[in-house]
């Protein structure tokens, strides 16, 4: 960078008090354009999520290869999920701190995830594959993730969208895998499927970490004014039915407001609905009858729908209102639950099919504007770490969306107390959503209900 250009460079606040580095475009500061990044996060992002969605087609294969109850496949699917979401905060509070560069964690993240695929495959010890899958396999799948968003979310800060996009590549990034997965039901073929698996994470995770760069810490792009961008409804189109947040909460802060317990607990409902589905739905297809591979067929429908809606769902949250879209969201997500019962009870493909779409299509519309629902009521840092405490419910969800269901499953052979409570946690999470309120901004009182301050006598 020249020294002409340094004197551009300055840092200006908003008519909230945010503040902004402009001057530097991307290409002063990578040579490249940002987009560079956005393809090398989502890349990463495709290969980190075979821990969970390839985990679920697998898990019929898995549970009559190692001699597992149905109950144990579960918990290593709860305990990776409890590791992955656990260390989303972590990967984005230290990186925020420290000043770490994105290439340690995802290199770390990713060598941890190819050794638990391996560990899958190779052994059948449930204690080992716990460790080694479950939890170092899920702490790695967490770093990848965190970082990776947090990545995007710097570089594209004006646009939220990005972010919807980059995670919609961990739900469909697996869909290959998923498809795969159902074709190798033998200890041998799992352990060499699995084995090539885990290399590839590896492989492809690394290379994309080498490229990551962070911008500098409150950068905008230099072709949008950040002053207008605040205020401006024709160029920013969400703040016509979003309120912006009264100010940036800090993590201690945000935890001591009630709107935070409500969107826990609503995430919480979100996630143990959906993780349900993606651990359970291949297992209930085969318990339905179908095979293997067509169970894993109609998991990678809920993936491809999981990811393939959330760039679109950002855009419906901008013109319809975030909250509002995911009350919807979580509704259908609801009657998805009922419609994957009654298909699979009646021996139905085709309905089964149109669920795992709706129950897909639901997840991906909550995950996408997740994000933008937290820096709606609470403002956001560069990197995600208010998002990162949301996200991190989803190991409740784990736990009682697969744990927990695993043993009721397994107990009393039926799938229809599960698939009921998971209906009526989509409606509970769309209550919850409903009663956000924006910590900070006072209730106005409707015209004409305002007591008089005196009275007639």
């Amino acid at each position: 960078m020249t020294s002409a250009h340094a004197l551009q460079v300055r840092e200006i606040r908003d008519f909230y008090g945010r503040r902004y580095r402009v001057g530097e475009s991307d290409r002063d500061l990578l040579g490249r354009s940002r987009g560079w990044m956005l393809w090398c996060a989502w890349l990463a992002m495709l290969a980190a999520s075979l821990g969970q969605y390839g985990y679920g087609a697998l898990m019929p294969v898995i549970a009559d290869t190692h001699g597992w109850t149905l109950a144990q496949s579960g918990w290593v699917l709860a305990v990776w999920i409890l590791c992955q979401s656990g260390a989303v905060y972590p990967a984005a509070r230290l990186r925020t701190t420290l000043g770490l560069r994105p290439a340690a964690p995802m290199i770390v993240g990713a060598a941890l995830c190819g050794a638990g695929l391996v560990s899958l495959g190779g052994s059948g010890s449930f204690a080992a594959v716990l460790l080694s899958h479950g939890v170092l396999g899920g702490i790695g799948a967490g770093l990848i993730y965190g970082t990776a968003l947090g990545v995007v979310a710097r570089w594209y800060p004006e646009r939220p969208g990005r972010t919807a996009f980059v995670g919609g590549a961990f739900a469909y990034g697996s869909i290959p895998f998923v498809v795969l997965a159902g074709q190798f039901s033998r200890p041998r073929e799992l352990e060499t499927f699995l084995g090539i698996a885990g290399v590839a994470v590896v492989v492809v995770v690394s290379a994309a970490a080498v490229l990551l760069r962070d911008p500098p810490e409150h950068w905008w792009p230099s072709h949008v004014d950040p002053r207008r961008w605040a205020l401006d409804k024709s160029l920013n189109p969400g703040l016509r039915v979003n309120r912006p947040p009264i100010r940036r909460y800090s993590a201690a802060e945000l935890l001591r407001c009630r709107a935070s317990i409500l969107l826990v607990l609503a995430v919480t409902c979100l996630t143990a609905m959906i993780l349900f589905d993606i651990a359970y739905l291949a297992v209930f297809a085969t318990h339905s009858g179908w095979s293997v591979g067509f169970g894993a067929v109609v998991l990678a429908v809920l993936a491809a729908a999981s990811g393939a809606t959330r760039t679109a769902e950002g855009w419906a949250g901008d013109r319809f209102g975030r909250p509002r879209v995911v009350r919807t969201a979580l509704c259908a997500g609801g009657l998805a639950q009922l419609v994957l019962l009654v298909a699979g009870t009646q021996g139905n493909a085709a309905l089964l099919l149109l669920g795992a779409a709706l129950a897909g299509a639901s997840a991906g519309a909550c995950y996408g504007l997740l994000p933008g629902l937290v820096e709606g009521h609470f403002g956001e840092q560069p990197g995600l770490p208010n998002f990162a405490v949301f996200y991190g419910a989803k190991s409740l969800g784990g736990l009682a969306g697969v744990a927990l269901a695993g043993y009721v499953v397994a107990g009393t052979g039926s799938y229809a107390v599960p698939f009921a409570v998971a209906a009526a946690l989509g409606v509970v999470g769309a209550g919850l959503v409903g009663l956000l309120r924006q910590p900070g901004r006072p209730p106005l009182a409707l015209p004409g209900t305002a007591e008089p301050v005196l009275s007639g006598r």
